[in-house]
């Protein structure tokens, strides 16, 4: 790990157990490097710290934060007041408890660290990562790391325990949508079919396997503005048809889904492949390969990305 630097020390605490750790950031951004100019001249643009009503610049440690108290006032609070809280002074990740894995949705997943043995011998580090593998858990931990307290899930990630911190409950929002308290009708066929799709796009996840494209294409955008070229020539395309006519029939766009997927050849969906066959006979071979695999639908939603993620 010579090229990355480690933002924090403290120590890993199970139990009476004390494991010194360094914390290192486990993400870093692929965006290209920008900065803001005028379009007429490409002058670059300067943003300067100014008091309020004036042109007097103010230097960022002179530079405090103000918040509003519950009876309305203003309440300024320096750099050091901030430090003097408690929570502030203790250099320890806590475990707090173990739980299933699928039981924290990902949706709660903010931003992971790698956590590396800082101690003479590893071994205490090893040994808990290794049960924690065992045991098929996450760890959730609490910490403090730049002046905000931390909720994480602790996990082991090619060997190595990384620490996934958590959004709080109230920072993730409850949906509220109209569609929700609709009594929406799905027939059984369009089901089945939806499932016979999604059967043909099932695989393993491999994250290498995809890649940025907006980056790409920026990245061409550059390259070709800087040689006075045209990254991206316009061609003739075809008008689009209309967007009501494609999907007034869910179950025929379904259908037509899972034959360009498996190209008519597929033995969970061969009616489709039939272009003459009768709407309702395309349908029964679907809706028997689905049933098959209906087990499989029992299962939450939700919790197979959960465990998938966490993985």
């Amino acid at each position: 790990m010579a090229h990355m630097r480690s933002i924090w020390k403290g120590d890993l605490s199970f139990g009476l157990v004390n494991v010194p750790v360094k914390v290192y950031s486990a993400t870093e951004s692929h965006d290209r490097k920008a900065y803001q100019v005028d379009s007429k001249d490409g002058t670059r643009i300067r943003y300067r710290r100014v008091r309020e009503g004036t042109d007097t610049e103010v230097e960022f440690g002179d530079i405090a934060n103000a918040y509003e108290a519950t009876n309305g006032e203003t309440v300024v609070l320096t750099k050091d007041d901030l430090g003097s809280m408690p929570v502030q002074k203790s250099p320890e990740i806590a475990i707090l408890e173990f739980v299933p894995r699928e039981q924290v949705d990902p949706i709660y997943f903010d931003k992971p660290y790698y956590l590396e043995p800082s101690s003479k011998s590893p071994k205490a580090y090893v040994l808990l990562a290794r049960a924690l593998e065992e045991t098929d858990r996450l760890a959730i931990a609490n910490f403090t790391l730049r002046n905000r307290t931390r909720l994480a899930a602790l996990r082991v990630v090619d060997g190595v325990m990384t620490l996934q911190t958590l959004l709080w409950p109230d920072e993730v929002r409850a949906p509220d949508f109209a569609f929700l308290s609709e009594d929406v009708q799905i027939h059984d066929q369009e089901l089945a079919m939806a499932s016979s799709l999604i059967d043909t796009m099932a695989r393993d996840f491999e994250p290498s396997e995809y890649s940025d494209t907006y980056q790409l294409e920026l990245n061409k955008l550059i390259d070709a503005k800087s040689e006075g070229a045209e990254a991206f020539p316009e061609t003739d395309a075809a008008d689009d048809e209309d967007d009501d006519s494609e999907v007034a029939d869910l179950l025929a766009a379904l259908r037509a889904s899972v034959k360009d997927r498996d190209g008519g050849a597929s033995a969970s969906a061969p009616a489709p492949a039939k272009k003459a066959a009768p709407r309702k006979a395309a349908a029964k071979a679907p809706a028997k390969t689905a049933a098959k695999k209906a087990p499989a639908k029992k299962s939450p939603a939700k919790k197979a990305p959960a465990k998938k993620a966490a993985s």
